[in-house]
C-alpha cells in the first residue's frame, strides 16, 4: 500500500471543496488546510470560490497531486477519479456514497489498474495527527490510539470518550465500502506506526478474514494490542441449519475465536473499548489476574471485589506479613486482607492513600491495585485541600511507576485537579467500578493471550459428492477417525445378514436425515434378529428412508459424548467447534471454537475450554478420558474439512470419548 501517499502525502487536493459549513466539502477543505505547512494543498470546485484566503481551482488540470479526496455527487465521481489519475494521484479517498456496487468495483479496478489505491467509496475519510493530515469531518484529538472503523459516528463517539479521559487518536481510517483498501490493509498500517500504541477497530465486513487474523497476530507480536468491535451478538437464525454445527457456530462466535487465537480482544461497546485502551496505555500492564482492592468503605471494597471476580479476576487474601504492615498504618478495625478497608483513614491523612497503595504495589502479592471510593473529590468540598490532594495523586503515580505494576482508580469525583494529575501520569481513572473491572481484566486477558497460527493446508485431490453418513464415514476414516464396525443395507433381509457379521448388540440408523433421533431414525441396543427386524419395520414406516446402517453398539465405561463440527465461514474459512454432544448439543450450547485446522496441542486445549470439560478429566473420582485420542479425532475432522472446500459443514455427533480412546458414532456433511 502507498502509505506515504495515504497518510503523509506531499500534496493533497480536495475536489468538492466548499465555503458552506453545512457541506462535507467545507470540513474536508478546512482539515486539509490545517496541514498546509507540511504539504501542498489544492481546493477544487468547478464553480470557483475560496476558503481561508485560498482560491478554489476549477479542476485538476495542470496539477501533480499525491492524494485526491473526492466529495462530489455520484455522477461526477468517475470523471473526477479519471482526472485525479491523470494528475498522478497515488491514492484516492472517495467520500461519496450511493454509487452502484458494480460501478464501485469498476472504479476500484480503474484505480488499482493504474497502480494507485482507493479508500472508500462511502467513507468518512482519514486522519493522521502525527503528519497533520485531517481529511474528515469532526474532531479528532491527538493521542496514541489508532482507529479503523466502518462507522463514522462510532469513530466520533470513541474520539469524544478518549478526549474526556485526556487521550486521542494517532490515526483514523474510515473504511467505507472497502472496494480496495480493507480492514486488514488499514490495521497493518498501524502495526509499524510508532505513534500508535493501541489499535482499535470496528469491522462489520471482514473480507479476507484469514489475512486479517495474520495482521492481528503480527500486531500482538509487535506489542500493539488490538481492541475489536463487531456486530452479531444477538442470536442468529438457525431455521435453515442442516446440522447442530450450523445452529451452534454464529458469525460473532467465529470472530471471538479468531480474536482469541490471534491475540486480540473482542469487546462489546465503544465505552469498553475506550476504558480498556486507557488501561493498556498506562505505564504498566497487569502481568496476571490477581487484584488488590483498596476502598474508603467496606461496601465499596466488597462491591468492587464482586465486580472484578465476576469478570475473571482473582481477589486473593493478603498473606499475614502484608496484612500486618497495612494494619500498622490504619485505624483499629480496618480491613487488611483484601479488599482493604481504609476505615476513614484518608479523611485524617490524605497521604495514607499513597502509603497503602504503594505497599500493595511493591509487595508482589498481586498483579494490580485498584483504588475505589472518594479520592479525587476532597478538594471539591474543601478547595484548600487542592494542592495536597494533587500532591498525593502524584505520589500514587510515583508508586505505580516504581513498582512497575498498574494502578487503576475508580472515584465518585469527576474532572478535578487531582484526577487531572493522575491522567497526565497515565493512571486510568473511571467513574464506575464496573468500568475499571472490565478494563483491567481485559488487559490481563490480553497479557495472557497465546496466539496460534493454524497449520498450512492444501486442498485434497478429490471432491466429496454427498454429505451422507456412508460417504462422510469413509472420508473421516481416511483421516484416522475410528468408527464402530458397520454395514449399509436397504431392506430387512440385508440388515439381518449384516447383524450376523457385525455382532449384537446393534444400532440401526436411517440414512439421509440430519436429525435422526427426532425423526425416529435411530434404534439402539438391539440384542437379536427379532428386535432388529421390528426396529427396521418401525423405522421404515417413520422415515421412509431408502438406506440404513447396521452398526455395532459402543458402550465403553466412563464415556462422554462430544460434538465436533466444522463450519466454513465466508470470511475466516473453516472454524472447528467442540462441546458436549448427542441430542443435548443445542440445549447445552457449551462450545469452544478455533480456526481450522488444528495442532494437537491446540486441539487438546480446545477440548478443555467448555464448562463441561471437567467431565473429561475425571469428575468425582471417575477416570479421565483419553484426551490425546480425543484431540487426534478433533484434528482429523478439522483437517478433513479444511482440505475439502466443497464442504460447508462437517460434523461428528456424537464422538464418544472414554479412557480407552475416541469413537465416532455418527457423522454427516453439508455441501457448499
Amino acid at each position: 500500500m502507498n502509505r506515504d501517499a495515504l497518510f503523509d502525502p506531499a500534496s493533497v487536493a480536495v475536489v468538492g471543496a466548499s465555503e458552506n459549513p453545512e457541506k462535507w466539502g467545507y470540513w474536508l477543505a478546512k482539515g486539509a488546510l490545517a496541514g498546509r505547512e507540511r504539504r501542498a494543498v489544492y481546493l477544487v470546485n468547478r464553480r470557483g470560490g475560496s476558503l481561508d484566503g485560498m482560491p478554489f481551482r476549477t479542476g485538476l488540470d495542470g496539477l501533480a497531486c499525491d492524494h485526491v479526496v473526492v466529495a462530489v455527487p455520484s455522477a461526477q465521481v468517475r470523471p473526477v477519479v479519471g482526472d485525479a489519475l491523470g494528475a498522478g494521484a497515488r491514492c484516492l479517498t472517495v467520500i461519496t456514497s450511493g454509487t452502484d456496487p458494480a460501478e464501485e468495483r469498476s472504479l476500484a479496478g480503474l484505480v488499482t489498474g493504474r497502480g494507485a489505491r482507493l479508500l472508500g467509496p462511502n467513507c468518512m475519510g482519514l486522519v493522521d495527527t502525527s503528519t497533520q493530515l485531517r481529511l474528515s469531518w469532526g474532531e479528532f484529538p491527538a493521542g496514541a490510539v489508532g482507529l479503523v472503523s466502518q462507522s463514522g459516528n462510532l469513530a466520533l463517539e470513541i474520539g469524544r470518550l478518549l478526549a474526556r479521559a485526556g487521550q486521542g487518536f494517532s490515526r483514523f481510517v474510515s473504511l467505507g465500502n472497502q472496494r480496495d483498501i480493507d480492514a486488514a490493509d488499514a490495521l497493518e498500517s498501524l502495526v509499524g506506526h510508532p505513534p500508535t500504541r493501541v489499535i482499535a477497530a470496528y469491522v462489520e465486513d471482514f473480507r479476507d478474514g484469514r489475512r486479517l487474523a495474520g495482521v492481528l497476530r503480527a500486531a500482538h507480536a509487535a506489542g500493539k494490542p488490538v481492541l475489536l468491535l463487531t456486530v452479531g451478538r444477538s442470536a442468529a437464525s438457525a431455521s435453515a441449519a442442516a446440522s447442530h454445527t450450523g445452529a451452534l457456530v454464529s458469525p460473532y462466535d467465529t470472530v471471538a475465536a479468531v480474536c482469541r487465537d490471534s491475540g486480540a480482544l473482542l469487546l462489546r461497546t465503544a465505552g469498553e473499548l475506550v476504558d480498556t485502551a486507557l488501561c493498556l496505555l498506562a505505564p504498566a500492564r497487569p502481568a496476571g489476574p490477581r487484584v488488590a482492592i483498596v476502598g474508603d468503605s467496606g461496601g465499596q471494597g466488597a462491591l468492587a471485589a464482586d465486580a472484578f471476580a465476576e469478570r475473571g479476576a482473582e481477589v486473593p487474601p493478603l498473606p499475614d506479613p502484608a496484612a500486618a504492615r497495612l494494619a500498622a498504618q490504619l485505624p483499629a478495625g480496618a480491613g487488611c486482607r483484601n479488599p482493604v478497608d481504609l476505615a476513614g483513614a484518608g479523611e485524617a491523612d490524605l497521604a495514607v492513600y499513597a502509603r497503602v497503595a504503594g505497599e500493595l504495589l511493591t509487595g508482589g502479592d498481586t498483579d494490580a491495585v485498584v483504588l475505589t471510593g472518594y479520592f479525587g473529590d476532597y478538594a471539591t468540598a474543601n478547595p484548600a485541600q487542592t494542592a495536597r490532594e494533587c500532591e498525593v495523586a502524584g505520589a500514587l503515580a510515583d508508586a505505580a511507576t516504581r513498582a512497575g505494576r498498574p494502578l487503576v482508580v475508580h472515584t465518585m469525583a469527576r474532572d478535578t485537579p487531582a484526577l487531572a494529575v493522575l491522567r497526565e501520569r497515565g493512571v486510568p481513572v473511571y467513574e464506575r467500578v464496573e468500568q475499571a473491572a472490565t478494563a483491567l481484566t481485559a488487559a490481563a486477558r490480553l497479557t495472557a493471550a497465546l496466539p496460534h497460527t493454524p497449520p498450512a493446508v492444501s486442498h485434497a485431490a478429490y471432491r466429496v459428492t454427498d454429505g451422507g453418513y456412508e460417504t462422510v464415514r469413509e472420508l473421516l476414516s481416511s483421516y484416522g477417525v475410528v468408527f464402530p464396525a458397520a454395514e449399509f443395507v436397504t431392506d430387512a433381509e440385508e440388515a439381518a445378514g449384516a447383524a450376523l457379521r457385525v455382532g449384537c448388540p446393534l444400532a440401526l440408523k436411517a440414512m439421509g436425515l440430519a436429525h435422526k433421533t427426532e425423526a425416529g431414525g435411530v434404534a439402539l441396543g438391539l440384542g437379536d434378529e427379532e428386535a432388529l427386524r421390528a426396529a427396521f419395520t418401525r423405522m421404515r414406516a417413520a422415515t421412509g428412508a431408502d438406506r440404513y446402517v447396521v452398526e455395532a453398539m459402543a458402550t465403553p465405561p466412563y464415556a462422554h459424548e462430544l460434538i465436533v463440527g466444522v463450519r466454513r465461514d465466508p470470511a475466516f474459512g473453516p472454524v472447528v467447534m467442540v462441546g458436549p454432544g448427542g441430542v443435548t448439543a443445542e440445549l447445552l450450547a457449551d462450545t469452544a471454537l478455533a480456526p481450522a485446522p488444528l495442532t494437537p496441542v491446540r486441539a487438546r486445549a480446545l477440548l478443555l475450554e467448555p464448562r463441561h470439560a471437567r467431565l473429561l478429566t475425571g469428575w468425582r473420582g471417575a477416570p479421565a478420558v483419553d484426551l490425546d485420542a480425543a484431540a487426534a479425532a478433533l484434528c482429523a475432522v478439522a483437517r478433513a474439512a479444511a482440505e475439502h472446500p466443497e464442504l460447508a459443514e462437517l460434523e461428528v455427533n456424537p464422538l464418544l470419548v472414554h479412557p480407552g480412546g475416541a469413537l465416532a458414532l455418527d457423522a454427516h456433511a453439508v455441501l457448499r
